[in-house]
């Protein structure tokens, strides 16, 4: 059974939302592996993994340096998870095929992407196996919703 949660982001950008995620995954016994096309929003992501939750370090790195299968946390570009990581964070809003080979995936996604998660939403619910979430942004808390 794959889990797919999708986040829809109202207030924080997907940098913020990450760590969150992250911590989560730590905390469940899971390694990680996040995704985005965009090297300035992976950038951001590495920043954010460092000045979010200072108190709580997510050890982290990039999947094409050096002992990227030690790390716990893995920033990519590409959906090839080096570490082994079961969960994928989709930090871009963008669906790619290869996250079905994940246990669990978050599609985080702003107004930009709506539509496209909608798309995926109902193309996911047509899958066997594929149990589907979805969480919005209520002020600063995570609502899960219909």
């Amino acid at each position: 059974m794959m889990r797919v949660d999708f986040y829809q982001l109202s207030r924080d950008p997907a940098e913020l939302v990450v760590p969150l995620i992250a911590r989560a995954s730590k905390g469940a016994g899971e390694k990680l592996l996040v995704v985005a096309a965009d090297a300035a929003q992976l950038a951001a992501i590495d920043r954010s993994l460092w000045e979010t939750l200072p108190e709580a370090f997510l050890a982290h790195g990039y999947a094409d340096a050096p002992h990227a299968e030690r790390q716990p946390l893995l920033l990519s570009h590409d959906c090839e998870a080096a570490n082994g990581a079961k969960f994928i964070a989709l930090a871009d809003g963008q669906w790619r095929e290869e996250a079905q080979n994940f246990e669990r995936v978050f599609l985080i996604f702003g107004d930009d992407r709506l539509a496209d998660a909608r798309q995926c939403w109902v193309m996911l619910g047509k899958l066997d196996g594929v149990e589907r979430r979805f969480w919005k942004q209520d002020g600063g808390k995570w609502r899960e919703g219909p």
